[in-house]
């Protein structure tokens, strides 16, 4: 890895973290974007996972007080069924593939919430929201878009449904790496210090982007949230296209 290449994604793991740490999602899309350009596709998901995972994982410490446990243990079943029946087919993704899953991904956060009747305090529907998390997050690396509909008519707010998703999308990203870990042999043990190094960056962004969130109002939080996921779905579906032009 080189020095240009190290100093570029320590800026993008802080700044994605701060992202996430704000929107509860958007980072995590922006982080596999620039890994993808510079790893393959099964050693970036991977990779993106292990920062997630610090992201996600001091996000959920910080705000672990309004953790909706009941909520997290139903999506979790949901995501083991997921890893069970993606492990029994030997699932592997194409680059263009996620790419252009991921583009369509941003048109769930467009949907009238008046049509969806999907709402992850009802056990069923967290078991299929935890069950279609686990196969985005799995097979293309990133879920955050398509999870948030089963939280649009959820009576909690947004510091309850950023905890409580990102506990979920921490064990997600957990998941995620140890799916794909035998593909990180690629790695050198340089790679491997220059991740370690830029770890601390991921729980900084995390705490920054906190402290900004109690900033927000519930009404500016949603209309962000949908121009920051649709502008970067867009970015993901062009190279999608055109690499299968």
């Amino acid at each position: 890895m080189s020095l240009a290449i190290f100093a570029g994604l320590s800026v993008a793991v802080f700044l994605t973290s701060l992202l996430s740490g704000i929107f509860g999602m958007a980072g995590g899309l922006v982080l596999l974007w620039v890994l993808l350009a510079v790893m393959p596709v099964t050693t970036a998901i991977a990779v993106q996972g292990i920062f997630q995972m610090v992201s996600t994982g001091s996000r959920a410490w910080f705000s672990r007080r309004f953790i909706d446990w009941k909520i997290l243990a139903q999506l979790m079943a949901g995501l083991a069924m997921a890893a069970l029946a993606l492990s029994l087919i030997d699932y592997r993704p194409s680059l263009a593939a996620v790419y252009i899953i991921i583009g369509l991904m941003p048109v769930m956060v467009w949907i009238p919430t008046a049509r969806l009747q999907l709402d992850a305090s009802r056990p069923s529907h967290a078991l299929l929201g935890g069950a279609i998390n686990g196969t985005l997050m799995i097979g293309v690396g990133v879920s955050g878009p398509v999870i948030d509909i089963f939280f649009i008519r959820t009576m909690i707010d947004r510091r309850r449904v950023i905890a409580t998703k990102a506990a979920a999308q921490l064990l997600s990203h957990a998941t995620k790496v140890l799916f794909y870990w035998n593909s990180t042999i690629e790695l050198s043990a340089m790679e491997w210090a220059a991740i370690a190094v830029m770890l601390p960056l991921s729980i900084a962004g995390a705490q920054v982007g906190f402290l900004i969130l109690q900033r927000l109002t519930d009404a500016n939080f949603r209309a962000w949230t949908r121009w920051i996921v649709t502008a970067i779905g867009a970015v993901f579906m062009v190279q999608g296209l055109m690499l299968l032009g």
